[in-house]
């Protein structure tokens, strides 16, 4: 099983920057791992996962995942790409991702400012400097 601490000191490294600049964020512990929230809400979980203790996606060694809210058609679509999304089973609204040495870490910036878009209230979301459409 695995332990609070068990994420990767480089991967927070590159997730806290993230979550931690978005407006009125924070970091805590979580049941394990270590979660960002704007409120009350989950903006991103990391943990690690031993095999056999990851539900929604099979793993052989100890995984690093990340799981965030995503609108469900941005879901679908990333899910249909396959590795390194994948769909947990319990939240609609609900994105994992493995991270591992080929993590985009443009596109989970674009993912966890899209999540607390979703979840922050409208006037702090508004202050979020969102990437527009492609020209």
């Amino acid at each position: 099983m695995t332990e609070p601490g068990d994420v990767p000191p480089e991967v927070l490294h590159r997730l806290r920057p993230i979550c931690l600049g978005l407006p009125e964020s924070y970091e805590e512990p979580a049941w394990v791992g270590t979660r960002w929230r704007i409120r009350k809400r989950t903006v991103a979980h990391v943990r690690t996962v031993d095999p056999g203790h990851a539900r929604a996606v099979d793993v052989d060694r100890p995984t690093c995942l990340l799981t965030f809210r995503s609108p469900p058609d941005e879901i679908a679509g990333l899910v249909a790409s396959g590795h390194p999304f994948y769909k947990p089973d319990w939240s609609p609204t609900v994105l994992g991702m493995v991270v591992d040495d080929d993590t985009d870490w443009d596109e989970v910036t674009e993912l966890l400012t899209e999540s607390y878009c979703l979840l922050a209230p409208k006037r702090l979301a508004a202050l979020v400097d969102r990437p527009g459409p492609a020209s």
